[in-house]
Order: structure tokens, then C-alpha cells, then sequence
């Protein structure tokens, strides 16, 4: 025997795109039950991936953009949520999160992302307030999640955010919980928008810079 590892086009594919998929049942439901949507909310979903959360997400109600870089899986979800009701709520967008227009409507964000792509993920969503989502639940490292939940901030990049938003420390989630099995433990990180703000949004570009010289 060589002891060769057989890969198959699907490993590469969640190799190169960082998938890690949730499965866990139970905890989906109440993960999304205690978003408490409705159908005035629209959501956009980073990372959706198989659809585990999709569904759940669009049955609440809320109009949601099923945003997917793989497309594979976004041409598979397209197709498995056919052309009912639940279709009806659910726009399926391949693309690349860094490479899409956030809405201009106010929105929410849901997201289990790549890991490795945690810090661009927040910049997208923070370093401009004004077109910022009111909220987001994101699924992240568990000790990343930790880091930013810290009060006061314990990182430049932290405090550059902290006028416009609150960071909350959610459940852990379990490796477990994940096909395929991440290394480490996942946690909630729940960001709302401060209403109202400690500072003018227009502030925010060149805040983190100010916070760095003042600090050096």
C-alpha cells in the first residue's frame, strides 16, 4: 500500500475555498430562531454554502442574499431550493463576499465564513458605518470572537470601531458541529450598529489612523 491520500475535486474545492459547513441541526435552529426575523428584515448570508443555514434563514420570513464563492454549491442551492415559496425569498449571488455591493436598504448580516478571512470580513462591514449592516451574527473562531467582544477594546483595530459598533460574545460552537471538522472551537460574535453613534459616521475612515498617532 503507499499510503496515499486519495483527494477527490470536492476536497480541493473545500481546500481552496476554506468550507466548512454547519450540521448540527438542533443548534441551526435555535442559531437562527434567536435572530428573531421577520418578514420586514433582509439578510445577507456570507459564506452559504450547502444551504444549512439558508433555508432556516428564508423560512423565518426574510428576504435573504445567499451570497456563495464556490459555484458549485451555489449553482446546487439554486437548484435544490427549486421554485417554491422559499425560493421566492432567497436570491443566490456567486460570488466572492470582498466583490459584492452591500445593499442600500437597510440589512442584516449572517455569516459562517472561511476562517482565514475573518479580518476582511470585518473591515468590509465595519470600516464604513454608513453602508454597514444594523447588525451581524457572524460564526468565527471562537478565541478571534473573544478578542473583539473584549471591553474596552484590546486592539487599535477594535477601538478604531468602537463609536459606531458593540461587540457581543455569543455561544461556543464545536468543532464537532462543522463537516468538514475545523481544528478549533467556533463562537457567535453578534456586532450591532450604536444607535445612536459617539461619533459622526463621516469620522470613521481615518479614525483608526487619528487612534494610531495619538497612540505612537
Amino acid at each position: 500500500m503507499s499510503g496515499r491520500v486519495h483527494r477527490t475535486e470536492r476536497d480541493g474545492r473545500r481546500r481552496s475555498f476554506g468550507q466548512n459547513f454547519l450540521v448540527d441541526r438542533s443548534l441551526i435552529d435555535r442559531f437562527v430562531r434567536e435572530l428573531e426575523l421577520g418578514p420586514a428584515d433582509l439578510v445577507v448570508e456570507l459564506g452559504a454554502g450547502s444551504g444549512s443555514l439558508t433555508r432556516p434563514l428564508a423560512a423565518t420570513g426574510a428576504t435573504v442574499w445567499a451570497v456563495e464563492s464556490d459555484p458549485v454549491w451555489a449553482e446546487r442551492l439554486r437548484t435544490t431550493l427549486g421554485t417554491g415559496d422559499l425560493a421566492s425569498r432567497v436570491r443566490v449571488i456567486p460570488t466572492d463576499f470582498r466583490r459584492l455591493r452591500l445593499p442600500k436598504d437597510p440589512y442584516r448580516v449572517v455569516a459562517n465564513p472561511p476562517f482565514g478571512l475573518t479580518t476582511e470580513l470585518l473591515a468590509m462591514l465595519l470600516d464604513r458605518p454608513e453602508r454597514g449592516p444594523t447588525r451581524a451574527d457572524l460564526i468565527l473562531q471562537r478565541e478571534v470572537a473573544r478578542k473583539h467582544a473584549v471591553t474596552p477594546p484590546s486592539t487599535l483595530r477594535a477601538a478604531g470601531w468602537a463609536p459606531w459598533w458593540e461587540f457581543e460574545l455569543g455561544p461556543t460552537i464545536r468543532r464537532t458541529s462543522f463537516r468538514p471538522q475545523p481544528s478549533i472551537d467556533a463562537a457567535v460574535l453578534t456586532i450591532h450598529k450604536r444607535r445612536p453613534a459617539i461619533l459622526p459616521e463621516r469620522l470613521a475612515p481615518t479614525f483608526a489612523e487619528r487612534l494610531r498617532t495619538d497612540w505612537q
